[in-house]
């Protein structure tokens, strides 16, 4: 038995006996209190054996039993998260400006509408999207395959970045200024281009690999 059972979203942990899960909460933002109520009801009855909180702004079940998990995704109501696999991870975004005093744009929207598009797309690697609506760069956009940072006028876009493994990569600037539905657009360039990569690479291992003029020119972006 494959230790990843995807079609199940479940990730076998260290005891090699039990799994942990993660529904998908776009943006980790709850406004039905009942979902959490749900999500308790569950980890008790079904004993796992801790509630994470993830970097993905997701809630992971720990320490679910094999013969249990379809019957814990029906109780939930919830779609797995995309946790593993060669695709779009997670689209992690900070609060902008429906909810920071200091947010400078819409991060919550932006991010939801990049979310409900791409979460779970197939792609030639793991690729994560950061959507901050201020240079606090809160959702680590600058760590992120694609990532936006919301600025006074407008979106910058950064493309490259992640923080896994031993050499990590800063996200290069590929674009500024934009409004919500420039940045949307180059997302959806930056995807499809991608998505046609022949290399089962990062997309930052990638843009090494050509250079940065190039990778905007296949964009169709100005090189400065």
């Amino acid at each position: 038995m494959a230790e990843d059972l995807l079609e199940k979203g479940a990730i076998m942990q260290r005891d090699k006996e039990t799994y942990a899960i993660a529904p998908h909460i776009p943006g980790g933002i709850i406004t039905d209190f009942n979902l959490l109520r749900r999500l308790a009801d569950v980890a008790e009855k079904y004993g796992v054996k801790a509630v994470k909180l993830t970097s993905a702004q997701r809630v992971a079940l720990v320490g679910l039993k094999l013969e249990d998990l379809d019957q814990v995704w029906q109780e939930l109501g919830l779609a797995p998260g995309a946790a593993i696999g060669l695709c779009v991870r997670s689209i992690k975004i900070c609060p902008g400006t429906t909810f920071c005093r200091i947010g400078m744009q819409d991060a919550v929207g932006v991010g939801l509408n990049l979310d409900e598009k791409y979460h779970g797309m197939p792609l030639p690697f793991k690729f994560k999207i950061g959507v901050s609506g201020c240079p606090n760069n809160c959702s680590e956009s600058c760590i992120k395959d694609l990532g936006l940072v919301g600025a006074a006028k407008g979106w910058r876009v950064l493309a490259g970045g992640f923080a896994s493994g031993l050499k990590p990569r800063l996200a290069d600037l590929i674009a500024t200024d934009l409004t919500d539905a420039e940045a949307i657009g180059l997302a959806q360039r930056v995807l499809d281009w991608y998505k046609q990569a022949d290399k089962k690479k990062r997309l930052g291992r990638i843009i090494d690999d050509i250079g940065l003029a190039a990778f905007k020119a296949e964009l169709g972006l100005p090189a400065e």
